[in-house]
């Protein structure tokens, strides 16, 4: 891409998205009309439509690593049902319709299950971004969409073997060849699964430990490029590969922080691919033939919308997720692309039928965003608000604490959180104390607590408190500096090194601070001070009357801490009212001075 087709594209964008998101269009389709903008119909800022389109498609491919990194493989296995068989039903019953209608339309035999099996595929990127932007990713539509979507990512390995079956030079080799090449598929799948499964945690330990955060930002790009180039060796969908190797590591300590460095980078080469679907449109095809082409687009958006329907309704989905799911999954995919252009290769399509259906496939991705938005203001207030099946409720992804750093202050308050049950997320980037922690059975995460693209993919706008605990004065304030400026909703609970930095952190708006050797420092003074022969309970009344008169010290201090004579001054006079305090009654119980003003 040179200089000024990475200008257009940047430019086109910035008008674009936000345009059509002021007019509750979507970003996806703003993408596609910056694309038909500055493409060969439009200011021809593109030579190569392909290549952008082929290289963006990598975009797709970060996409789905991001959703492995949050599907668990213990989710991953309570959704085998929807996605062996929702998913297959789809795609078989879909296929079947179609090859039967291009078949009544005129095509031959071999053509017409070519066209089935191609246009049953749906688009991952389109319905995936769509279901994000409105959040439904976890409802009861979203999850049955995405097990469809999944299983189409698998489908696509067979698919391809039966156009080599299909091939007019296919005979008893060709179908040897055809079990080969899908042996040879089987095969990269499970390397892919055993590597990552031993290879990937012990390589990201080391570059979490040595590395620097640019050897880790590294390591996770080479994780998804090296899954996705395994994937396109063997003509399989990269996507699936990277949905892998997320699904993989979804379970590791470095879940977030993958998810923090991946996303800038798929955010935008999803939007380059949305914006290269758009720049293929073949606008002079489409005004050469505007019924044809229409009526097409019409009739499988209308076909694949009423099997979606039928196929949610008998699986259990209620009426509104069933119509939900018709309205978000019935698109031409960009798998249909690639199989269309196979299918030419080996004599099994006509040029002039794939530009057809290309263009076919295009129109129906514009159309998506278009007929979700209809359906959301026809049926407004008629939400999925079903019961959540059981994938939902494993376990929960969104704890309403974080724990930012979790040292020996931070353990300990972890460890009653988990034996009351109370769920929560612990971040620290210390790679040696992360592996103390976690082989404790702690629940904590490889990460910068200081990176908001890590808080985000730490869910912190759903949570309601946050346990700062790093070490360090500066890091600390920045913490809690960052926390206040992005998730003011945050109650923050932050550790004080001394007395001057609990008064940084009070400046900042932390709302309740512990000095960190304080109550161990009391503790030993109660049992210094029962050594020397004071009954327990004088001890305790001692250091309990320390405790009230200092930390009303505290609060003083904090309204003069910047006027050092004033605060010397309140300082000393603190200390001689506490002498009188003690003179006037030598010998306070814990009850008494517990109960003083």
């Amino acid at each position: 891409m040179t200089l000024t087709e990475l200008f257009a594209f940047l430019a086109a964008t910035c008008v674009a998205v936000p345009l059509f998101r002021m007019f509750g269009f979507g970003s996806v389709l703003g993408y596609m009309a910056a694309g038909i903008a500055i493409g060969p119909y439009g200011l021809g800022a593109f030579e190569d439509v392909d290549s952008v389109l082929h290289a963006s498609e990598f975009g797709v491919v970060l996409l789905l690593f991001i959703i492995g990194l949050e599907l668990k493989p213990s989710r991953l296995w309570v959704m085998r049902r929807a996605v062996f068989g929702l998913g297959t039903a789809q795609v078989m019953i879909t296929a079947t319709a179609l090859a039967v209608l291009a078949w009544l339309l005129g095509q031959g035999l071999s053509a017409a299950i070519v066209i089935g099996l191609g246009l049953a595929l749906s688009s991952t990127a389109f319905v995936l971004q769509i279901l994000a932007e409105r959040k439904a990713l976890t409802s009861q539509y979203g999850r049955s969409t995405f097990a469809i979507l999944l299983f189409q990512d698998l489908a696509v390995i067979p698919i391809l073997a039966v156009l080599a079956l299909l091939a007019p030079e296919a005979g008893a080799a060709g179908a040897a060849g055809g079990a080969g090449t899908v042996m040879l598929k089987l095969g990269a799948i499970i390397a892919l699964i055993v590597g990552g499964r031993y290879l990937l945690r012990p390589a990201f330990r080391l570059a979490a430990a040595v590395g620097g955060h640019e050897v880790f930002t590294a390591a996770a790009l080479a994780t998804v490029v090296g899954a996705a180039l395994l994937m396109y060796l063997v003509d399989i969908s990269m996507a699936l590969g990277a949905f892998i190797a997320g699904v993989l590591l979804a379970d590791s300590e470095f879940r977030h922080q993958l998810e923090a460095e991946i996303e800038p980078f798929k955010g935008l080469l999803l939007g380059l691919f949305f914006v290269a679907v758009g720049m293929s449109a073949e606008l002079s095809l489409l005004a050469a033939e505007p019924l044809l082409i229409l009526s097409l687009a019409a009739a499988l958006l209308a076909i694949k919308g009423a099997i979606l329907f039928g196929l949610g309704r008998a699986s259990g989905l209620p009426l509104p997720a069933a119509r939900d799911m018709a309205f978000v999954l019935p698109q031409g995919g960009e798998f249909a692309f690639v199989i269309f252009a196979a299918a030419v290769a080996k004599g099994l399509l006509a040029d002039q039928v794939a530009d057809l259906l290309i263009l076919v496939v295009t129109m129906t991705m514009v159309a998506t965003p278009l007929l979700v938005l209809a359906k959301e203001r026809v049926f407004k207030g008629q939400q999925d608000r079903a019961a959540q099946p059981e994938f939902d409720t494993i376990d929960d992804d969104e704890p309403k604490i974080i724990i930012a750093g979790i040292g020996r202050f931070a353990q300990i308050i972890a460890r009653i959180l988990h034996v009351r049950g109370i769920p929560f997320t612990a971040l620290e980037s210390d790679m040696d104390q992360l592996e103390i922690v976690r082989k404790f059975g702690n629940r904590a995460y490889f990460g910068d607590v200081n990176d908001l693209g890590l808080l985000r993919a730490a869910k912190a706008d759903k949570a309601e408190l946050v346990i700062v605990a790093v070490d360090g004065v500066e890091p600390s304030l920045k913490v809690v500096r960052n926390l206040k400026t992005h998730y003011p909703h945050l109650k923050i609970f932050a550790r004080a090194r001394d007395r001057h930095h609990a008064h940084q952190l009070e400046d900042l708006g932390a709302d309740w601070i512990i000095r960190e050797t304080y109550g161990s420092s009391l503790e030993m003074a109660t049992a210094v001070l029962e050594s020397l022969g004071d009954a327990p309970d004088r001890a305790r009344g001692t250091v309990a009357r320390f405790r009230q008169h200092d930390e009303a010290l505290l609060a003083e201090e904090h309204a003069v801490v910047h006027d050092e004579s004033r605060h010397i001054q309140t300082v000393e006079e603190a200390q001689r009212e506490l002498e009188a305090l003690f003179a006037a009654d030598p010998c306070p119980s814990a009850d008494a001075a517990a109960t003083q003003d």
